[in-house]
């Protein structure tokens, strides 16, 4: 039943508070309302059937008194007079020995209870076609009294009155409510857009605290987060840039050394070795180093990919590329280009054809990759992501890898906001989807 009932319920803060506000303001109305017409509505209502019911009752009783044509026509002036009434009566004419109504509907049941008070005699009620007045026929014994009265005397317009004073004052309190409450909002909305900007690495530089104070302390302590994250990154950056900058020095005097040797078995395997130790090196920097300062800008993601894909073909790697037009993307280009290099030429080196498509689906952005290698096991798509992971049955450990590149591929989609995901691929190998909201 409660998960039923969330379906219905807003989601987003502002509804929710607006529910939190609107929902008291509804009940509160609701109960004035029934209050009103339990204790008020009713006892006007009888007031005023009494009322004109009395009215008819007395300009009967005059007419009964003095039927003579004189004291007809002193009922007929002061019914005119006293009681905003038309009075007629109608010698000689008999009504049916009931009482009913003959034309049109009563706006209540008070006034018929009223004329069987007030009056006792057989009537009947008529009802104009405009519905703007009520008359009553009375039968008496010299003829029928026809007595006309406004029918708004039977309704009372303090109806009207509190339902627009309801009606008026809820929308007016909605109206500002949902001023205040937006404004109380958008500093959470801002707050959560520069995290997730910082997710991603983008500039929020200009965010600032604002907003109600548990709000401020919330991006207060954002901000020192963002500080301690970024002087961090800066400090792993710079160690191992130094760290790198080291370790080059030692291995160009090695380098130098054994070019100075000569080329025979032994120098040959030192040099591997050598290669193979600034291959890592480069490796190790490249995944510390991130993304670097670079900024992120507007770039054409079907050109961009198609200038990765030229480059590896031209390194006798066969790939397949297919884009759905010009697809556009807010990326740090030169990172972008690493991520998708190392992902198109990881699925080169273990497959003989490579198929990279790239459109869009469902509001985000794909790229896909795919080899006709032997795949990952399902159980070790998540393990490749981890730092310095190999898989050693299904990949070469001769090809010079460190368990670095889909880290770095990892690392780059999601500081982009995006997400990679394996699976098999319809090659019978290994599938790569990069997915990018819009």
């Amino acid at each position: 039943m409660g998960h039923y009932i969330k379906k219905f319920l807003p989601r987003s803060l502002l509804g929710r508070s607006l529910m939190i506000l609107v929902v008291p303001l509804v009940l509160l109305q609701v109960i004035s309302a029934f209050v009103f017409y339990e204790a008020h509505w009713d006892k006007v209502s009888q007031y005023l059937a009494r009322g004109l019911a009395g009215d008819v009752g007395a300009m009967v009783d005059l007419v009964r008194d003095n039927p003579s044509q004189a004291g007809v026509a002193r009922s007929i002036e002061i019914a005119r007079n006293r009681f905003n009434m038309t009075l007629e009566l109608k010698k000689g004419e008999i009504l049916s020995n009931t009482k009913e109504i003959v034309q049109g509907d009563l706006p209540d049941s008070f006034f018929l209870s009223a004329l069987d008070e007030r009056v006792g005699l057989p009537y009947h009620i008529v009802v104009s076609d405009d519905e703007k007045t009520i008359t009553v026929e009375v039968q008496l014994g010299e003829g029928v009294l026809r007595a006309t009265a406004l029918r708004k005397r039977l309704f009372s317009s303090t109806t009207y009155v509190f339902v627009l004073w309801m009606v008026g004052s809820s929308l007016l309190l909605f109206g500002v409510a949902i001023i205040f409450m937006r404004n109380q909002v958008r500093p959470i909305r801002r707050l959560a857009i520069a995290a997730d900007a910082f997710g991603k690495r983008q500039d929020v530089e200009r965010f600032k605290p604002e907003g109600a104070l548990e709000v401020r302390q919330a991006a207060t302590a954002f901000l020192k987060m963002k500080g301690r994250i970024e002087r961090q990154i800066e400090q792993r950056t710079r160690m191992l840039a130094g760290v790198s900058h080291d370790l080059r020095t030692p291995l160009t005097r090695m380098k130098l050394q054994l070019a100075m040797m000569g080329e025979n078995e032994d120098t040959k395997d030192l040099n591997d070795d050598v290669s193979e130790m600034e291959h890592m090196l480069e490796g190790y920097l490249a995944f510390a180093r991130g993304e670097g300062g670079e900024l992120p800008a507007d770039t054409n993601l079907s050109e961009l990919i198609g200038n990765v894909v030229n480059a590896i073909k031209r390194k006798g790697v066969d790939i397949d590329y297919h884009y759905e037009g010009q697809v556009y993307l807010q990326i740090r280009p030169n990172a972008f280009r690493r991520a998708v290099t190392n992902l198109i030429e990881n699925a080169g080196r273990y497959g003989k054809h490579v198929s990279v498509r790239v459109g869009k689906r469902n509001e985000m952005i794909e790229v896909t990759v795919d080899d006709d290698g032997p795949g990952i096991a399902p159980d070790k798509r998540e393990d490749v992501f981890k730092p310095f992971f190999r898989l050693d049955q299904s990949r070469n450990v001769q090809t010079g890898g460190v368990g670095l590149g889909l880290s770095i591929v990892q690392d780059v989609v999601r500081a982009h906001g995006g997400d990679i995901q394996l699976s098999d691929s319809p090659q019978n190998g290994l599938r790569a989807r990069l997915r990018f909201p819009i």
